[in-house]
């Protein structure tokens, strides 16, 4: 049984590891859809091998969840190619402030006028990360669309928070995440395919890139958050898992030299600092 102690540490190695996707897909020389296709694919099999959680409660339920999150991979690798790491993952940290706008909807529940702050501050975020990612350079040779597609997956993202608190609902509260995470890489893999196919040439960082991202940076990070998960409240891991979005754009400047100038810096910083009060405070 998980202490504390080590939960927390299997939920900061999840966000290590997931943080590390920005630098490893602009790594590839492949197209947005061969990186999303293959890794997806891969990270199926990883997921399904590595939690047993994974591999039940398999069913027609999940496909809201699980078409959420599939979309949600797609936006995110086709957004990291083409603008910079750090608009990727800060525009995909938009998702929560989706969730506030569109669970009045989708929920039934109503927003709240302390909530409101939060959403100001975020797109204050926002328009900073977009403000500041207009430039086009190497690593980030279209960040026009690039930007857009991100605050897409942002969306996609909320709408499989939300979906999953359905699950949840309706299941008496057993949590379906992990099936849902097979069932959508594995959309993933199969919409992607037809647009992946065929393949010019695989260089050998390539391929090992892709396993690298399926069974390591997806497989392994959500068997480390499962553990985690298990022995902690929502407000610390919401917290812990912000190292994330922090270390994203770090990786990917070490590696391949990709600044993302002060504006998107300081935008990603007042999106985070948002989220970040709003867990502490909730």
């Amino acid at each position: 049984m998980s202490t504390p102690a080590t939960a927390r540490l299997s939920i900061l190695a999840a966000a290590l590891l997931f943080s590390t996707g920005g630098a490893a897909i602009k790594g590839t020389a492949l197209t947005a859809f061969q990186v999303a296709g293959f890794r997806s694919g891969v990270a199926a099999l990883a997921l399904a091998l590595l939690l047993p959680e994974a591999r039940r409660g398999f069913g027609l339920d999940l496909l809201p969840a699980a078409l959420s999150y599939a979309a949600t991979l797609v936006c995110f690798v086709t957004a990291t190619k083409l603008t910079t790491a750090a608009a990727a993952i800060f525009l995909q940290s938009t998702a929560p402030v989706w969730v506030l706008l569109l669970a009045p909807v989708l929920l039934g529940e109503r927003i709240r006028p302390r909530d409101l702050p939060y959403v100001a501050l975020a797109v204050c975020g926002l328009a900073l990360v977009f403000l500041g990612s207009r430039e086009a350079i190497a690593t980030a040779p279209r960040p026009g669309p690039g930007n857009a597609i991100a605050l897409a997956s942002g969306l996609f993202y909320a709408l499989l928070m939300i979906t999953l608190r359905r699950l949840a609902r309706g299941g008496g509260g057993t949590d379906r995440t992990m099936p849902a995470m097979v069932l959508g890489n594995g959309l993933a893999f199969a919409a992607c395919l037809p647009f992946a196919l065929p393949v010019a040439e695989v260089r050998t960082a390539d391929a090992v890139a892709i396993v690298y991202l399926g069974v390591v940076q997806i497989g392994l990070a959500y068997w480390f958050f499962a553990r985690g998960l298990r022995a902690l409240g929502a407000l610390e891991v919401s917290l812990l898992v912000l190292l994330e979005p922090v270390l994203n754009p770090l990786w990917t400047w070490l590696l391949h030299g990709e600044r993302p100038g002060l504006a998107a810096s300081a935008g990603g910083a007042v999106m985070l600092a948002a989220l970040a009060a709003r867990a502490v405070l909730e």
